[in-house]
């Protein structure tokens, strides 16, 4: 469709069509007075017959045909493909349909940093609003209402190696857990997904459907951001490149940058905000000398211990890539649920060895990454590092989480299954110092980068908006995306994101005059 504006001026214009963005969008909009538009790179697909079949299939992610095309280093020396969601949607448009939450020490320490508001007894308001929930409606930290319906898949739709992977995770001695969303819960069990059958519910699905027939909301596709317009200190709009690469100007009272925890950052940068050096060096005006832009990265450092099955009819790429998880404590017991292990029902290509994979993550990270920048060109990608296991802490307990994987593999019902593991190479050593080398070597990222625009009070340095996602040195200009996190929650950052942009929307919705409307 591409850039089509209707009004002069919007009230608010948005930024990035993903998680964040359509919650905003579709939320500020509810107040007919407000003229809104939300503003995206790639494509949007209106009808539900014209969505490729790429974003409706949820059974696996969407790769290649509405993806940035970035490449990431996890850790010293290697590179790899790391997927985005280019399309209205965003990555939830693309995504494994993961909705977890995190746990709620992870929202009070969002909270302890100066950040009110932020806090579980004040952020499990957005996500009961952002959810229906059809197997646990009645609970109190539940909604039933939502945009955004989740659900489990219960025995009678596991495939084999999932269910396997519980009957394994019992006998290990994990407790069963029926709900991965209960705030007190741990252990084995469905995973909770924002799907219905092979429908992936994204943002675009679950808030844009029913929004975009507002006539105060305009969906402006195939419209690349180039920069953000700065004027005396006050974001007036955004320069913007249409699919013709026409340049084009959208000016608005308030700009909320929504473009995610990779995105965002290279939009400030661009813009003259960021490290004075940094931008100048790419022979930008500095407008607002802000470090913590790119820096403070939070992922979740992960392997895969690959299994090559016996059975090679277990191998269907046609399944529900995942359905199962595990979430327990590492034995240090400082964080708790810090350990993740989940059943990947396939691994490999359509043709090669069957193969499935046990994934292990470390949901709570210490170490911190980075966004480099080269370029002030909008279609040069910021390089991103993430640093993963250099931090002790990390790779002590990712190994640990590895050698919990492998006891999957070596007795119970999962292990009946597998006829070799092929990765990692076991005849190298599995004490714990071989397994932290492994992970210092070869973890890669569970693809949940936030933290690179994080919020917190003025007087920390590094904080680049506030607890309302106000930028601290731009007045008119609001983040409220993953970039905002200050640490990555022990969970796929799927539900938060929507999470942040229900909190942020309604605020700009019910307070306009915090937000200068």
């Amino acid at each position: 469709m591409g850039y089509r504006q209707k009004v002069s001026s919007y009230d608010v214009l948005v930024i990035g069509a993903g998680s964040s963005g359509c919650a905003i969008a579709a939320r500020v909009s509810e107040d007919p007075n407000l003229q809104v538009a939300l503003v995206e790179a790639g494509p949007d697909y209106e009808r539900a017959q014209d969505t490729p079949d790429d974003l409706v299939n949820s059974h696996n992610n969407s790769y290649n045909d509405h993806d940035w095309g970035l490449v990431y280093e996890p850790t010293n020396g290697r590179k790899d493909r790391f997927p985005r969601g280019r399309v209205v949607g965003g990555s939830s448009a693309v995504n494994t349909t993961i909705a977890l939450r995190g746990m709620p020490e992870d929202y009070d320490e969002w909270a302890a940093q100066g950040n009110p508001g932020w806090g579980w007894s004040d952020v499990l308001s957005g996500f009961k609003r952002l959810e229906r929930d059809l197997d646990f409606p009645d609970t109190p930290y539940h909604g039933d209402s939502g945009p955004i319906t989740i659900r489990r898949y219960p025995s009678a739709e596991m495939v084999k190696q999932q269910q396997a992977f519980l009957d394994s995770a019992e006998a290990l001695g994990y407790p069963y857990c029926a709900d991965a969303n209960d705030p007190d819960g741990y252990g084995a069990g469905p995973h909770p997904m924002n799907k219905l059958g092979r429908l992936r519910i994204s943002a675009a699905v679950g808030y844009l459907a029913s929004a975009r027939i507002r006539p105060n909301l305009d969906i402006l596709a195939d419209t690349l951001t180039r920069r953000l317009l700065i004027e005396n200190g006050r974001c007036c709009g955004v320069e913007v490149e249409n699919a013709a690469g026409e340049v084009q100007v959208i000016r608005a009272h308030l700009v909320v940058l929504s473009a995610g925890a990779l995105m965002s950052p290279a939009i400030l940068v661009r813009s003259g905000i960021g490290a004075k050096a940094q931008v100048e060096s790419l022979g930008i005006e500095s407008v607002a000398d802000m470090p913590g832009v790119g820096e403070n990265l939070s992922d979740h450092p992960a392997l895969g211990v690959i299994c090559e099955v016996n059975d090679a009819s277990l191998i269907d790429f046609d399944q529900p890539i995942i359905q199962t998880i595990l979430r327990y404590t590492a034995k240090d017991g400082k964080k708790r649920n810090d350990l993740q292990i989940e059943q990947i029902s396939f691994a490999g290509r359509p043709g090669g060895a069957p193969m499935f994979m046990l994934a292990p993550v470390l949901e709570y990270q210490y170490g911190r990454g980075r966004l480099t920048f080269s370029s002030a060109n909008p279609k040069q990608a910021p390089g991103i590092e993430n640093r993963f296991c250099e931090d002790p802490r990390d790779a002590s307990r990712l190994a640990e989480c590895v050698r919990d994987t492998l006891e999957f593999t070596q007795g119970g019902a999962l292990a009946e299954m597998i006829k070799a593991v092929t990765f990692p190479d076991l005849s190298r050593g599995v004490a714990q110092e071989d397994l932290e080398k492994l992970c210092r070597k070869f973890s890669g990222s569970g693809y949940h980068p936030c933290g690179t625009a994080k919020m917190g009070p003025v007087e920390d340095g590094m904080a680049v908006v506030d607890h309302k996602g106000r930028c601290h040195k731009v007045a008119q200009l609001v983040i409220a995306d993953a970039s905002i996190m200050p640490s990555v929650p022990r969970a796929n950052t799927n539900l938060t994101c929507f999470m942040i942009g229900e909190q942020i929307g309604e605020w700009i919705r019910t307070n306009k005059s915090d937000y200068g409307l």
